[in-house]
Order: structure tokens, then C-alpha cells, then sequence
């Protein structure tokens, strides 16, 4: 398929810590269309990589860019590229892969890391933004990232010393790259620091691809992930509204 830049969101149905999580209802809507709505507003080529015929029929009053995948995926990268190919994607069409469980991307981040990935194709580009709470930078289950003058990743740790005056970042659950780099990701095995942290981008640095972060000072509401945090985003949106 022609295409310059597309936006893949891998979806699957078993999650260990919310049964059947993309179709876990928030304020009226369920997780995954909520997902799709959104990354709608960035790119007119939105497609969900899902392993469940439940997601493809609860989604497909909304669109017919559903494709189904392997059960045997063990990440979400995997899901990515099985859909790809099977767009059959050219090497030099650019991929974002928006997480399944991130309903309210800011259009702003999706823009930022498909203008920064048509500058730098051969990277691997992902975001992060400030973190202010102490709590938060103390939290075992926010991903810090570790960034260099440059704007590359240096590091993605869970658990880091507080210092008075220093930025810290959280990373957030997007990536973009090129088919041709995915190729390349798809092929590597998991790597020590990736087994011992639960990190899949640290797969990458180990293997020496260079992560190029985009920052954000906005305060972007987490993923959805437990009971939890389905009432935070419930609240979220009867705040905005």
C-alpha cells in the first residue's frame, strides 16, 4: 500500500489486569473506539491490529480499517508489524504505533512525532512529557526516560533518586518508524535490561538503534491499565466536558 504515514493501534483482548480491556466502556464509549476517535483527528489512515474477532465486530460500525492478527503476539511491536505487512506497507512509509490503551493522545504529540520522524526516517522517535509530582517520579509503574542534550534517549529506568531541580520525564506509549526499521526491530531478541526492567525499548538501545524523544511540558492523562484508572478517565472527561 502507497502510503506515507499511517497510524497502527494494536489491540488485544487479554489483559491480565482488565478483562477484555479495549472494550471496557468510559463515560458512554469503550476504550478502543475511544482510541480510534482520537488518532482519527491526527491521520485519515488509522487502522487497529487486533487479535479479537469481538474487537473487529464492536469496531467495525466505525470503520472497516480493522486487521486481524496472531494470538501469539507477545508485544505489541509484533501485532504492528504483522498488520504492516499485511497493508503490505513499503519500506519507506512512516509508522506510528499508538498503544491501544492510550485514549487521549493530544493530537499535538501525534503531529510532533510524524513532522520529527520525516526528518530523522532512520531513528526511532517516541515522546515524553514533565513530571511534577514527587509520587509520580517515585512510582515504580511511570517509565522514566532519560534524555541527553540531543533530545536521544540515554536511559528508560522505573525507578530513579529524587534530586531538588532536576527536570524529570515520563515516557509515554507511542513510537513511529519507518517499515524498513520495523523489519529490523521485529527480528532482535529480548535482551537482559528489556527481561529485567519489562521494557521493550530497551530491545532497541541495546541493540544500538538511537531513540529520539520529543518533550512536552502538558500533563498527558495516563493509559488505561486497571480498574483505577478507568475511573481517572472517567473523571477526566467529566472535567473537560
Amino acid at each position: 500500500m502507497s502510503l506515507k504515514t499511517v497510524l497502527i493501534i494494536p489491540s488485544r483482548i487479554g489483559s491480565t489486569r482488565l478483562k477484555n480491556k479495549p472494550l471496557v466502556e468510559i463515560s458512554g464509549k469503550t476504550l478502543i473506539q475511544r482510541v480510534y476517535e482520537n488518532a482519527s483527528l491526527s491521520s485519515p489512515n488509522v487502522f487497529i491490529a487486533t487479535d479479537s474477532d469481538l474487537i473487529k465486530d464492536h469496531i467495525s460500525p466505525l470503520t472497516s480499517n480493522v486487521i486481524l492478527t496472531s494470538k501469539k503476539h507477545i508485544s505489541g511491536t509484533d501485532r504492528v508489524f504483522e498488520a504492516a505487512k499485511k497493508l503490505e506497507l513499503d519500506d519507506d512509509t512512516l509508522i506510528i504505533n499508538l498503544q491501544g490503551d492510550e485514549p487521549f493522545m493530544p493530537k499535538e504529540v501525534i503531529s510532533s512525532l510524524i513532522a520529527s520522524l520525516q526528518n530523522n526516517p532512520s531513528n526511532i522517535v517516541t515522546a515524553a512529557h514533565r513530571i511534577l509530582s514527587k509520587t509520580l517520579i517515585a512510582d515504580p509503574n511511570c517509565v522514566k526516560a532519560i534524555i541527553n542534550d540531543k533530545s536521544f534517549a540515554v536511559d528508560f529506568v522505573r525507578e530513579i533518586e529524587y534530586l531538588p531541580d532536576t527536570l524529570y520525564y515520563q515516557h509515554i506509549g507511542i513510537y513511529g518508524y519507518s517499515m524498513a526499521t520495523l523489519k529490523k526491530l521485529v527480528n532482535l531478541k529480548p535482551t537482559l535490561n528489556e527481561l529485567n526492567r519489562k521494557l521493550e525499548q530497551l530491545r532497541f538501545q541495546d541493540n544500538g538503534f538511537k531513540i529520539l524523544i520529543s518533550k512536552f511540558d502538558i500533563t498527558i492523562p495516563p493509559g488505561i491499565d486497571t480498574e483505577a484508572d478507568v475511573e481517572a478517565a472517567i473523571n477526566f472527561i467529566n472535567n473537560e466536558s
